[in-house]
């Protein structure tokens, strides 16, 4: 909050923020004063004050760090992990070095020590927001950059695609952990996951006004992406929904951080540590193209908007292809022989 203070005959209002030049003027009334330190620090919170008046010299990573991360992190719907990867980067000795001496080697030092602690992929998301904010501050806050070092060195690999199917085991001991456990939540939850392909996320806003028996349908109004979505219904999925009591406007009213204790409980309890329930995403999407849907109408039911992506969640099983091909020659000789 602006500081206002009396000086003389004048009202003073001063700015404080960091990554910020102080910034302060005199007004004939309190009022003004009042008024004029408000219209400042809305600018600061929503990124349009320009920061190009500060001496760049003094400027720290992690000072237009914290920048980024009010003007731009908080607009994200990943705003919270966001907040969190920003954290790393600012408690790393990379966040203290001065913004104009910021180098490719520094940055390329901060990777490979990431690297000694977690996954390439969570250094390459890191990375990529310092990249991002370092461009922001490039071409928007007038921030003398020559060039983004982030740019300039190699990221980490991505990881490899999980190749998770529930084999007819894992299924099996799935299935018996579900009948046994007391969550009344959690069968409906996975079989609609399985039928559906919707996310843990998707399925926790699914609100009942947007599902549609009659037609067969269910509309998310947010997802991942940021895309809204119509979901046609299975005959599956349209069993599981009728089941359900409706005592909520959401279709299942919980937290995401209660499936998720939920989840790990049962899957500790089948037998299967490592299953993650976004792999039950992966079996719908692969499921869907086992029973002959096209690309076009998996992503439709997906939402996935770029065909690699789909791709990576598509793990089809030999065997069932090999029967399919079995039929096409079946029909085909059938054909022939009349």
């Amino acid at each position: 909050m602006a500081t206002i203070r009396k000086r003389g005959t004048s009202w003073q209002a001063q700015v404080r923020r960091d990554g910020f030049p102080p910034l302060s003027r005199s007004f004939r009334t309190k009022a003004e004063a009042v008024a004029w330190g408000r219209d400042r620090e809305r600018e600061i919170e929503g990124g349009s004050l320009s920061v190009a008046t500060r001496e760049p010299k003094g400027l720290t990573v992690a000072e237009i760090l914290r920048r980024y991360q009010a003007a731009v992190s908080c607009k994200k719907r990943g705003a919270r992990s966001e907040r969190s990867r920003i954290g790393t980067l600012q408690a790393h000795p990379i966040g203290q070095a001065q913004v104009r001496r910021l180098s490719a080697s520094m940055v390329a030092r901060y990777r490979d020590d990431r690297l000694e602690i977690v996954a390439g992929d969570s250094v390459r998301r890191e990375l990529t927001i310092l990249r991002h904010c370092l461009e922001v501050a490039r071409r928007e806050w007038g921030i003398p950059l020559p060039s983004n070092p982030v740019g300039q060195i190699k990221l980490p690999e991505p990881s490899k695609g999980r190749q998770q199917r529930l084999e007819a085991e894992q299924a099996q001991a799935l299935i018996l952990a579900l009948k046994r456990s007391r969550v009344w939540y959690l069968r409906p939850l996975v079989n609609l996951a399985i039928e559906t392909g919707m996310r843990r996320g998707e399925l926790l806003t699914l609100r009942w006004a947007n599902v549609d028996l009659s037609s067969r349908i269910a509309y998310l109004e947010t997802t991942k992406n940021g895309h809204s979505r119509t979901i046609p219904l299975s005959p599956g999925a349209l069993s599981v929904l009728k089941g359900l009591p409706r005592t909520d406007a959401r279709v299942f009213p919980l937290t995401g951080n209660a499936v998720r204790l939920a989840w790990e409980r049962l899957r500790n309890r089948a037998g299967l540590p490592e299953l993650r329930f976004h792999d039950l995403r992966h079996e719908a999407i692969s499921r869907f193209f086992e029973i002959g849907l096209s690309i076009p109408e998996v992503a439709l039911i997906s939402g996935h908007r770029d065909t690699r992506t789909l791709m990576r969640y598509t793990h089809l099983r030999p065997e069932v292809l090999a029967k399919k091909l079995q039929q096409a020659r079946d029909v085909g000789q059938s054909g022939a022989s009349e």
